[in-house]
């Protein structure tokens, strides 16, 4: 008698998952994941260029410093 109230409900657990999961296949849930994946992927792209070019600026500074090209009565 456990036995089969075991099975029953590793069968129920069962088709419950494999409802959730082909209803996650649907149209619209595939569409509203892939724009949510691509606007994430976009706002990591947007940090990283961000924080790239703030390094290259910053670095761009500290060259500029070491080599006196800010000061205009060095350049020829």
């Amino acid at each position: 008698m456990i036995r089969r109230l075991f099975y029953m409900a590793l069968g129920a657990f069962g088709a419950v998952w494999v409802m959730r999961k082909l209803q996650a296949l649907k149209p619209d849930h595939v569409a509203r994941r892939a724009a949510d994946g691509a606007s994430g992927l976009l706002l990591q792209v947007r940090d990283f260029t961000s924080d790239a070019l703030g390094e290259a600026a910053d670095r761009e500074i500290e060259l500029r410093s070491r080599f006196g090209l800010d000061n205009p009565d060095t350049t020829n």
